[in-house]
């Protein structure tokens, strides 16, 4: 059995602890995560997830009312979510499933349609309560929306398969989260440019359930692994794979430190820049001029800053291999 989002194959073992027909198919779908105890974790829905299904519902409810709503998610699946539809208005709410520390949890994502009659397709307005940027970043300028590319196609494609499933020639759709300011000023949004909401992200569709149980099942497969890579995200654990198929990858977030404290064979940290280089050098911003490393990034010394956080971490842990990958999967960091 394996993981249709993360492409892992699971060890019959684990299948094997598993008695319960109904959570084995959870994690067969991929809306389960199936740990090391047999035990299974419900994946949550992202912020991009919910503001597409509140967004497709208010179209779809301008026809008539529904209290469900299927979307298409950038990792391919489809997800139903339960809505509140009828004449345009729609909410949806944020399920975290069984990530036990996820703020935005419950989050209630409003959105409204009206036709424009004018036959010019589709227009999105982020309103309330989704956070936006104060100052111009390498990815957004000033101004914008806090809403990541793909979470942006995710809101676009479930609002176009709404307009062809009702037949309407041109739509204006509105989305606020009335308490996402709130739990914006709760996130790390603040300390990256991002003020007055929350971000709408989501690069496959679905929130990891990062408790103990899941943290301990990829510390198991660490401990037993004769060359293991540690990566941060979803990204750094698709080029992961494609540098290193012959390691054991296992994404564990924040959680570095304890990933290379199990660490028995040879051990790679391998992903983006951002948490990877924070956590060998906890000082990396200090007078730089930079406020976070996506930023420091596109300095004309951020090659130089890397060859030494590289250098200076080889020194501490001689047998950890550290490789950076950038969005497009180029190298721009190797310790070798």
């Amino acid at each position: 059995m394996w993981d249709p989002v993360t492409g892992f194959t699971y060890p019959e073992r684990w299948v094997e602890a598993c008695t319960d027909e109904n959570d084995l198919l959870l994690a067969e779908s991929g809306f389960g995560v199936l740990t090391s105890s047999g035990r299974v974790l419900r994946r949550g829905l992202t912020t991009g997830t919910t503001a597409a299904a509140a967004c497709k519902a208010a179209v779809l409810s301008l026809s008539m009312p529904l209290s469900t709503v299927a979307v298409r998610l950038p990792c391919g699946l489809v997800a139903v979510l339960p809505v509140e539809a009828e004449k345009g208005r729609a909410v949806a709410r944020k399920d975290p499933g069984d990530y036990v520390d996820d703020i935005t949890g419950g989050l209630a994502f409003e959105a409204t349609a009206a036709g424009t009659g004018t036959g010019m397709g589709i227009a999105f307005v982020a309103g309330s309560g989704i956070g936006r940027f104060v100052r111009d970043t390498p990815r957004y300028a000033k101004g914008d929306p806090a809403i990541s590319p793909t979470a942006g196609w995710c809101i676009e494609n479930a609002i176009q398969e709404a307009v062809e499933e009702t037949g309407i020639a041109g739509v204006r759709v509105t989305l606020v989260i009335p308490r996402g300011a709130e739990a914006g000023a709760q996130t790390l949004n603040p300390r990256v440019g991002v003020e007055g909401g929350i971000s709408v992200l989501g690069s496959t569709g679905l929130v990891e359930p990062w408790d103990d149980h899941l943290s301990e099942s990829a510390f198991a497969r660490i401990a037993e692994a004769d060359r293991v890579v540690l990566t941060t995200g979803r990204v750094g654990l698709h080029y992961s794979r494609m540098l290193f198929p012959d390691h054991e990858v296992v994404l564990v977030g924040k959680h570095l430190q304890k990933g290379l404290d199990e660490a028995r064979g040879e051990v790679v940290l391998c992903g983006l820049p951002a948490l990877i280089l924070k956590f060998i050098d906890p000082a990396i911003l200090e007078d730089t001029g930079h406020d976070t490393v996506e930023e420091l990034s596109v300095s004309p010394h951020f090659p130089a800053i890397v060859e030494g956080a590289l250098c200076t971490f080889k020194e501490r842990y001689r047998r950890a291999r550290v490789v950076i990958v950038d969005r497009e999967g180029r190298i721009v960091g190797d310790s070798g």
